[in-house]
């Protein structure tokens, strides 16, 4: 099994009052898409998703433990001193499955409100573990072993990791305020961005531009 990881970038923002004039922060849009083939070459048959939807909504939306993370985790756990939001609603419409997620009241889920009040663009992106076997077109088909962590992770810029890969692979240079990525280190992600397959490229992409950021 690997780490699977689909971003969605259409997302509807919501304001919600309760009774007391309380107002809550919602967001809502396509959070994962069944029957048809992704931009990382990869299709969910929506069989698969409805079997593990239905488990997730049972175990965990239903449970009130339906989190997701602010920013894009390495591994399927959820680590709670990230958690940026909670998905109240997964629902099928046709081969979209709906989500819509409440912004919680942690350090994470404040820093999505003050992105979404300056009109900032986020992203959802779902995670989960799963095989992959190519089927007859091939395509990339998730098999049913597939096991949802959460939902949706808020990305504040889905694009963000496939721009820096493409700026390595055309030399550019990376300067921020301490000084310049070493020559070293570009040739490393080269190397590891050639070697890698086309189906697990954004997986690749996520880390390198992860590994980047924390250099910085």
């Amino acid at each position: 099994m690997k780490l699977i990881c689909e971003i969605n970038e259409h997302l509807e923002y919501l304001a919600e009052e309760n009774d007391k004039g309380e107002k809550s922060h919602y967001i809502k849009g396509i959070f994962m898409q069944g029957n048809l083939k992704n931009r990382n070459g990869r299709m969910y048959p929506m069989e698969v998703l409805q079997k593990e939807v239905a488990r997730y909504q049972a175990e965990n939306i239903d449970r009130k433990r339906a989190f997701g993370e602010l920013g894009h985790p390495s591994g399927p756990t959820i680590n709670l001193d990230r958690v940026s939001h909670m998905i109240t609603e997964l629902k099928a419409d046709g081969s979209n499955f709906i989500g819509k997620a409440k912004i919680m009241e942690t350090p994470m889920g404040n820093i999505v409100k003050n992105l979404m009040n300056e009109g900032a663009t986020i992203g959802v992106s779902s995670r989960g573990m799963g095989s992959l076997k190519p089927n007859r077109g091939g395509v990339a088909e998730v098999q049913n072993d597939f096991y949802l962590a959460t939902a949706a992770d808020i990305v504040a810029d889905p694009s963000a990791p496939d721009a820096f890969v493409e700026g390595i692979m055309e030399d550019r240079e990376w300067i921020w305020d301490n000084g310049i990525i070493r020559e070293a280190s570009i040739n490393d992600y080269k190397q590891e961005i050639k070697k890698t397959s086309t189906r697990d490229l954004y997986v690749t992409k996520l880390k390198i531009f992860e590994d980047f950021l924390s250099k910085l």
